[in-house]
């Protein structure tokens, strides 16, 4: 128990129901492969490991520094483009992409770092509005630079044989699942979702951690009493941003291919922000349980309203109601109810249910 806790940092789950959602997802992404086979279930499980990442390193800024930034889906695309371009200049092998993921993490440093130095002294909205700003001149840059980024069209690209799914290990299955390339790839994600978690928790449980909540909570405040709140927002935000990239690599070596819809674009920002409600801010196990929440909500959405429109085809307007095509008006109907009776997102629910028993 005590290496338990010292490995997620003393930040214990504070309720049963959670502890058993958290261990029985740990179980579920870890033996994904080999429960649920197949092409769709595997993407949907390689992408909650992104998404987990990326949402964690969002909450970092927004629920634990209270800094609200439209520009981290930028940081995203860096880390794919990175390995994209790497890739694609120097071939498909280990020292492109140590070269790539090397050169995203120092221009995600670099770009973060200026964001912060400029515009982290301006007040919320106003800081807000200048990370969108920054965030669509990125996205526009990355489309017209055909040359490097290969424009609209993005960039296809190979990564080392190993992790090719034509590579394989064996020429039997095991527990009816081949070992390749892909199923390598898919633990490789897994191994670096779970480091980068672990490293999250040990931020935000550190002394550092408690000063950006306190700014978060009152930073004048915390300015009085000595710390400089500038400095502490710009490391946040530079942390966030280097997870951020970090999360764009994962998704680069499971699609093997990048563009700006892929990685930069807003509508990837507004499920980030949807899957921190819904999870509960400054709650890094709450980017888990949303990012499963909304992801496997919207993979699946369609083929259950398909089942229920078959079943109530006697019904005309219920008929038409659940068809596979308003599968967007659903998600939406679903997200309002949980926002509505989750306030605090999914952990802050349970957390506050097992303190008051």
């Amino acid at each position: 128990m005590n290496t338990l806790k010292r490995l997620i940092s003393n930040d214990m789950p504070r309720s049963r129901v959670l502890g058993v959602m958290l261990l029985a997802l740990l179980l579920a992404l870890a033996f994904a492969p080999f429960l649920v086979p197949g092409v769709k279930a595997l993407n949907v499980a390689a992408k909650v490991l992104i998404f987990v990442v990326l949402v964690a390193s969002f909450d970092l800024l927004l629920g634990y520094t209270g800094i609200v930034s439209f520009a981290h889906t930028m940081f995203f695309g860096i880390g794919a483009y990175g390995v994209a371009i790497a890739t694609t200049r120097l071939g498909p092998t280990w020292e492109a992409m140590a070269v790539g993921v090397g050169g995203a993490l120092a221009l995600s440093l670099v770009l973060s770092l200026a964001v912060g130095l400029f515009s982290l002294r301006v007040r919320a909205i106003f800081f807000a509005m200048i990370t969108l700003a920054v965030a669509t001149a990125f996205m526009t840059l990355a489309s017209q630079l055909s040359d490097i980024t290969g424009g609209e069209d993005g960039l296809s690209f190979k990564l080392p044989a190993v992790l090719s799914p034509s590579h394989e290990f064996s020429e039997e299955p095991f527990l009816g699942v081949m070992l390749d390339g892909r199923l390598l790839t898919y633990y490789l994600l897994f191994a670096t979702a779970l480091l980068l978690v672990l490293a999250l928790l040990r931020i935000v449980n550190s002394p550092f951690g408690r000063v950006l909540q306190a700014i978060r909570e009152n930073e004048f405040r915390a300015e009085a009493i000595g710390y400089r709140v500038v400095v502490y927002r710009t490391t946040s935000s530079v942390l966030s941003a280097l997870f951020a990239c970090m999360a764009g690599v994962m998704l680069a070596l499971w699609l093997r291919y990048n563009g700006p819809d892929t990685s930069l674009s807003f509508e990837i920002m507004m499920d980030v922000l949807l899957i921190v409600v819904i999870g509960g801010m400054g709650t890094i196990y709450g980017s888990a349980i949303g990012a499963v929440l909304f992801l496997v909500a919207q993979s699946y959405l369609q083929d259950l309203l398909r089942f229920g429109s078959q079943a109530a085809a006697d019904i005309p307007l219920l008929s038409a109601l659940l068809s596979p095509d308003r599968w967007l008006l659903w998600l939406g109907v679903l997200f309002v109810l949980s926002v509505y009776h989750f306030p605090t997102g999914v952990v802050g629910r349970l957390r506050a249910a097992a303190a008051r028993r």
